[in-house]
């Protein structure tokens, strides 16, 4: 396109991590059993607002852009990852046009750790995650999703347009 912008990684990268603490959802996009794309909102556990403990916990893996995600394991996105890992994750400001897309296989993670820290961090007030897992930390149907990105894509408004590659999980 005329007059598009290209930003330089160290700016995308900044903008990106940034971009990823302000949303309340990130939106998720798996691959259904016929091939077409499924996406959907999900809680952004990296939003410094709805989840400021989170946030100040994922500071130590900001090069990485690692995403977690807590689900339902009886949910349909379970069952899409567990045929085909492929899938990516939206943030965005709607309002200022501004987006980032992360790609890369995800990951049913089972570190009880990571569910430990990631229910304390996240249960608050505001926030009951009894709500969807109402056995606890230890309900069944609590599940850890991990995506380490392997490439990303964004739009800055009129500011620019980026994409880099990650290493994802070593």
């Amino acid at each position: 396109m005329l007059g598009e912008i290209e930003m330089n990684e160290n700016e995308a990268k900044r903008f990106t991590r940034q971009l990823m603490e302000t949303p309340w959802a990130v939106y998720l996009t798996t691959i259904d059993a016929n091939g077409f794309p499924q996406t959907r909102a999900v809680d952004n556990l990296r939003s410094k607002e709805r989840f400021p403990k989170m946030a100040k916990w994922f500071k130590t893996q900001e090069d990485d852009f690692w995403i977690l995600f807590t689900t339902n394991t009886s949910s349909a996105k379970v069952d899409q990852i567990k045929k085909n890992s492929a899938v990516s994750a939206y943030y965005s400001e709607p309002r200022k046009f501004h987006g980032v897309m992360l790609g890369g296989l995800i990951e049913i993670d089972p570190d009880t750790d990571l569910k430990e820290t990631t229910w304390h961090n996240c249960s608050s007030k505001e926030y009951d995650m009894t709500r969807y897992y109402p056995k606890g930390i230890n309900d069944t149907d609590y599940t850890m999703l991990s995506l380490h990105p392997t490439h990303v894509k964004g739009w800055k408004g009129g500011q620019g347009k980026f994409s880099f590659t990650l290493r994802g999980k070593e």
